[in-house]
C-alpha cells in the first residue's frame, strides 16, 4: 500500500553508489540472489507462532521446506538481528549458523545435491520491532481497543518479514503454500492469512488458529492480526456461479459500521471479475481485517483502518468528488489481490508493477461504476500528487523500492498508453491478458513491457523507457505561426529517450488530427489559430515555443 505523501544489479562488499544512493553490504544481502540464496527454492512454510501481547514478545519456529537448485553446504535466510535465532534443526540434528547483521548464514556437515529436497526447522524469539509509523514504516503495531483490550497487527512491505520471523526474504520468493499457526491468550482470536483450518485449547490460557494458505503469498504479505473481534461473513457469487466467502473481522463496537462500510466489496469484485478475471485466491476466500493501522495489501486478509469512511481517510485524493464515492483502503488494498499479490514483481526496484496497476484500478473502478467520463477525471485528478523528482524504477538489487512517483505517475503512464494505443477493446485485453497470463507468478520490468508491446502489436519501448527510468514526463514541444491567413503548427517531442515518439490526437475546432512527433520539427497546416488535447487524455507536458 504505502500510499504516497510525502537498471542493473550490484553487489556490494562495502558500499556503492548508484543514482547518487548510497549502499551497504546488508542492503546487496537483502537484495541481492547470491550463490547461497540462489542455490534453493522455498516449497512451504510452517510457521508456528506464539504472541504475548503483555510483553510485546514472540516466539516459535519456521518449518522451512525447499527445493535444492545447486550443489551447496551453505545457504542464507534472514531475520532481523535484534531477534534470536536459537537453533537450526536438520533431520533432528542442530546445524551451525552465522549472523552477519540481519542476514545468517547455516551450514550443512555434507553438500546437499540438486534435485533432492530438503527441510530445516529454525527457532526464534525476541521482541520484534514496533512500527515507528505503520504501515509505512513497518514492524509490530501494539495498541489497545477502546475497551483496553489488546489490538495488534504487523505490517512489513519494504522492511521485510524477516523484521518478526526467520525467512528467505526476497520478493522472487514465494512458497508454493504455506501454514502459519498463531497461538494467542484465550480471550483473544488471532486472523491469519487463507483459511482457519483449525482451533485449539491450550493448557495455559492460550488458543492456538491454525491458519492455512493454498497458494503463493509474497513473504511481506504475511501476517497476524490479534484482537477480540467480531466475526460476519457474507458470499460473492461470480459470473459462473462459484460462491466465495466473504469473512469479516471487526471490533465489536465497529459491527454496524462495517456492515454498512463493507457492501462495496461485492460490487467491487463483480467490477475486477469483469476487468480481471476472477478473484486469484478463490480457494482460501476474501477478508477484511479491521487493524490499528490505515491498511495494507495482506493477501485473502486485506488490513483495513480506514475508519468506517469514504475516500482516504475522508479526502478524494483526486480532487475530481469520485475519490469520495468509494472507500479508498478496501478498493485501493483489495485491488492488490490481483497486482501486487498474484501479479507480482521480483525486486523492490519495480514495486510499479504493484502499485501503478493498482492505482489505476482504482480509476477502472470508478470507470465500472460511474462511467468512462468519470473513471478520465478520476486519473487525471491525481496529476497534482506526482513529484516527477526521480525515476519509477529503482536500482536492482540492493532491495530499494522504486521512487514514490510508481503510484499515481504510474496510474497515469497506463492511462496515457491506454489513448495511446486508442483501441479500448485492446487495450483491456491486454489487461485482462496480464492477470491471466502472470498470474500466480513473478514478473520484471523488460518481461512484462515487452509482453504489451507485443500484444499492442508495436515496440512501446521508448514509452516505458521514458516513463519509467526518467524523472520527468515528455514534453510537446510547438509553434503556432501565421502567413498571411494561413496558420501551421510545429511541433516536436522534448524527451530524454532520443527515439521517444509517441502519437496523440489534437482537436482542431471539431476536427480530431493525429500527431506523430519526434525529436525533429514537424509542421502542419492549421485551419485556425489553436488547437487543443483531447480531455483528460494524457500525461505531458506542453511548452509554446516563440
Amino acid at each position: 500500500m504505502k500510499q504516497i505523501w510525502c537498471l542493473f544489479m550490484c553487489l556490494c562488499t562495502n558500499f556503492s553508489v548508484i543514482l547518487g544512493q548510497s549502499f551497504t553490504r546488508q542492503d546487496s544481502l537483502r537484495g541481492f540472489l547470491n550463490q547461497w540464496r540462489n542455490c534453493y527454492d522455498v516449497t512451504f512454510y510452517d510457521l508456528d507462532i506464539r504472541v504475548n501481547p503483555d510483553k510485546k514478545f514472540i516466539s516459535g519456529f519456521n518449518t522451512m521446506h525447499y527445493t535444492i537448485e545447486a550443489d551447496f553446504d551453505k545457504i542464507q535466510v534472514d531475520l532481523y538481528q535484534n531477534m534470536k535465532l536459537e537453533k537450526v534443526l536438520f533431520k533432528g540434528n542442530s546445524l551451525d549458523f552465522k549472523r552477519e547483521g540481519n542476514a545468517i548464514f547455516i551450514t550443512f556437515p555434507q553438500t546437499q545435491k540438486k534435485g533432492q529436497t530438503g527441510a530445516i526447522q529454525m527457532y526464534f524469539s525476541g521482541e520484534p520491532r514496533v512500527a515507528p509509523n505503520a504501515p509505512w514504516d513497518g514492524g509490530f503495531s501494539w495498541k489497545k481497543d477502546a475497551q483496553g483490550n489488546h489490538f495488534i497487527g504487523v505490517s512489513c512491505e519494504g522492511d521485510g518479514a524477516s523484521l518478526w520471523w526467520p525467512t528467505k526474504d526476497h520478493l522472487s520468493e514465494e512458497p508454493d503454500s504455506m501454514q502459519i499457526s498463531c497461538a494467542v491468550p484465550a480471550d483473544l482470536i488471532c486472523v491469519a492469512n487463507g483459511s482457519l483450518r483449525k482451533e485449539e485449547k491450550l493448557e495455559d490460557q492460550y488458543r492456538k488458529f491454525i491458519w492455512f494458505v493454498s497458494y503463493p503469498i509474497n513473504s511481506y504479505n504475511v501476517t497476524l492480526n490479534v484482537a477480540r473481534y467480531t466475526h460476519f461473513s457474507d458470499t460473492y457469487t461470480s459470473e459462473d456461479g462459484a460462491a466465495l466467502e466473504l469473512d469479516y473481522y471487526v471490533l465489536p463496537e465497529n459491527l454496524e459500521k462495517a456492515k454498512k462500510q463493507f457492501a462495496q466489496v461485492k460490487p467491487m469484485l463483480a467490477c475486477y471479475e469483469k476487468l480481471f478475471g476472477k478473484y486469484p485466491f478463490w480457494n482460501d476466500g476474501f477478508a477484511l481485517v479491521e487493524t490499528p493501522y490505515l491498511g495494507m495489501e495482506h493477501q485473502s486478509a486485506v488490513a483495513y483502518g480506514n475508519k468506517y469512511q469514504n475516500g482516504y481517510l475522508g479526502y478524494d485524493l483526486s480532487g475530481s468528488g469520485y475519490g469520495n464515492k468509494f472507500d479508498y483502503i478496501i478498493i485501493h488494498e483489495a485491488g492488490h489481490e490481483y497486482w501486487g499479490n498474484s501479479v507480482s514483481c521480483k525486486d523492490h526496484a519495480e514495486l510499479w508493477i504493484h502499485e501503478a496497476f493498482c492505482t489505476y484500478t482504482e480509476a477502472l473502478y470508478v470507470e465500472c461504476m460511474y462511467g468512462k467520463e468519470a473513471g478520465y477525471s478520476y486519473v487525471s485528478g491525481l496529476k497534482g500528487q506526482v513529484s516527477n523528482q526521480t525515476p519509477i524504477v529503482g536500482p536492482l538489487g540492493v532491495n530499494a523500492s522504486g521512487g514514490g512517483d510508481m503510484y499515481f505517475k504510474g496510474a497515469l503512464m497506463l492511462h496515457t498508453l491506454r489513448n495511446v494505443l486508442d483501441n479500448d477493446v485492446l487495450w483491456f485485453e491486454i489487461i485482462k491478458g496480464i492477470t491471466t497470463d502472470f498470474k500466480l507468478k513473478n514478473t520484471d520490468t523488460p518481461e512484462l513491457t515487452a509482453y504489451i508491446s507485443q500484444k499492442a502489436g508495436k515496440n512501446l519501448g521508448y514509452f516505458f523507457k521514458q516513463y519509467l527510468y526518467f524523472p520527468q514526463i515528455p514534453t510537446l514541444e510547438y509553434k503556432i505561426e501565421k502567413k498571411d491567413k494561413a496558420y501551421s503548427l510545429s511541433f516536436r517531442w522534448e524527451a530524454d529517450v532520443e527515439e521517444f515518439a509517441m502519437p496523440l490526437k489534437i482537436k482542431v475546432g471539431k476536427e480530431e488530427i493525429t500527431l506523430n512527433p519526434t525529436s525533429q520539427w514537424q509542421q502542419i497546416p492549421l485551419k485556425q489559430a489553436t488547437f487543443e488535447l483531447k480531455e483528460n487524455t494524457y500525461y505531458i507536458y506542453t511548452e509554446l515555443k516563440n
